[in-house]
């Protein structure tokens, strides 16, 4: 899952995606207004977490901006401003979770992940499709009581297939989902990483989960 990290100060902005990263997860951060919106509306995240006190200007221009083009991704606040006013203000502007600072960073985790699935319709952090069952907070997939013995990238494309179910995903979508801006993969990363999931599928008496479309993708039924 890819998430965008509009934080100005470094050492958080350093320590929160060196953590997210850590957990399999894709992250561009931006430093400034201007540029988070430049990446909100150029790549398709699965959360922001948006930072209010920005060099030119206010995160909540920037949360105002992009619900004004009806742009659904959840947006978690991430501040030190813990005053009642500002919590509302970003409510009502469009942000669906609001997290003040100092905070831990396994609660920051917690919410990404739940944030992420509620964009895709899912509020439990377990999932059955096929006789395999995923467990989004623990980043485990199991078959029969066992589990299958995933990368992380294995698990995070199996995770984003699962969770766009019955919708034919493009590798070009894929990789858009997986990666960070800046990361550099083959042209074939993503067949490659599919053979290899269904192998191990296969093997773990899971049939054909992830089906091909000629010519446009994948889809899991």
């Amino acid at each position: 899952m890819r998430i965008l990290l509009v934080e100005d100060q470094t050492l958080i902005g350093k320590a929160v995606q060196r953590g997210l990263v850590e957990e399999a997860f894709a992250v561009d951060w931006a430093t400034s207004l201007t540029d988070g919106l430049h990446l909100a509306l150029e790549f398709d995240y699965d959360t922001i977490i948006l930072d209010l006190m920005l060099p030119d200007g206010s995160g909540f221009e920037l949360l105002s901006e992009l619900r004004k083009k009806n742009y659904q991704t959840p947006v978690l606040i991430l501040s030190a401003r813990d005053a009642l006013e500002d919590k509302s203000r970003g409510f009502n502007l469009g942000s669906d979770d609001y997290l003040v600072k100092p905070f831990a960073f396994e609660e920051l985790l917690a919410r990404v992940r739940a944030l992420t699935r509620r964009k895709y319709g899912y509020l439990k952090q377990q999932v059955e499709v096929g006789g395999l069952t995923l467990d989004f907070a623990a980043r485990t997939a199991q078959a029969g009581g066992i589990v299958l013995n995933l990368t992380s990238k294995e698990f995070a494309l199996l995770e984003l297939v699962v969770l766009r179910r019955t919708h034919i995903l493009s590798r070009e979508k894929i990789i858009e989902h997986l990666y960070a801006e800046d990361a550099e993969q083959e042209s074939n990363v993503i067949d490659v990483f599919i053979n290899k999931l269904r192998r191990k599928l296969e093997a773990a008496g899971i049939g054909p989960l992830i089906e091909t479309v000629r010519g446009e993708g994948y889809v899991v039924r």
